[in-house]
């Protein structure tokens, strides 16, 4: 997993409450459990006018010209700032593959539901919850301004605004550690890999006939 320190990002603004996981990744994308690969299919539905299926070359589809993401000056931006309740629904972790692989590194919103909120932190997504009054505020300075970047930096715990003002943010110690050293579940349980080879050997001798 890619450690997250400080991201400097244009923002993309997705003014919209209750955005689903079926939303973010629609359920015909659900197939492939490889991590990569998702990101042409983000928020399909919104983002084309046909339908998507699985494998299918995107660069030739129909656009939905309306849909922020197909907006020329939110082009490369890896921030996603967002409204209530984000990543409500299912609890598919394909959701956070989708947003990763797009290249959104922050998601930052008033609200998220809680499995998609653990998700975040377990693939590199740092979620930022913040008051809704600074939320509106985001979303107009966003909106008035194109190519608005915001820089946030993760040991601090602050967003720096385009004005220079900063923003601090709450974070449980044990995602922040995780994110800033690229930690997933896989590799903080091999960081006791002696522990549990010590473990396995003690087990093998007090029962052999388990590993025959």
């Amino acid at each position: 997993m890619q450690a997250f320190t400080v991201e400097q990002g244009i923002v993309i603004p997705l003014d919209r409450p209750n955005v689903d996981t079926d939303a973010i990744i629609p359920k015909q994308f659900l197939k492939s459990i490889q991590r990569s690969g998702f990101g042409p299919n983000l928020f399909d539905e919104w983002r084309y006018l046909d339908l998507g299926e699985p494998g299918q070359d995107c660069s030739g589809r129909p656009l939905n010209t309306e849909f922020v993401l197909n907006h020329e000056r939110y082009q490369g931006g890896s921030i996603l700032l967002a409204r209530e309740n984000f990543g409500c629904g299912s609890s598919r972790e394909h959701a956070v593959w989708a947003l990763d692989d797009f290249g959104i590194r922050v998601v930052i919103a008033s609200s998220f539901a809680d499995i998609f909120f653990n998700n975040t932190s377990k693939n590199g997504i740092l979620a930022i919850k913040l008051d809704e009054v600074i939320i509106d505020s985001l979303f107009e300075s966003v909106l008035s301004t194109p190519g608005y970047t915001l820089t946030v930096d993760l040991s601090e715990q602050t967003i720096e605004l385009a004005d220079g003002e900063k923003i601090s943010f709450d974070v449980d110690e044990f995602k922040k550690h995780s994110l800033l050293n690229g930690l997933d579940d896989i590799s903080l349980t091999l960081q006791h890999t002696d522990d549990i080879q010590a473990y396995e050997h003690q087990r093998k001798q007090q029962a052999p006939w388990l590993f025959s």
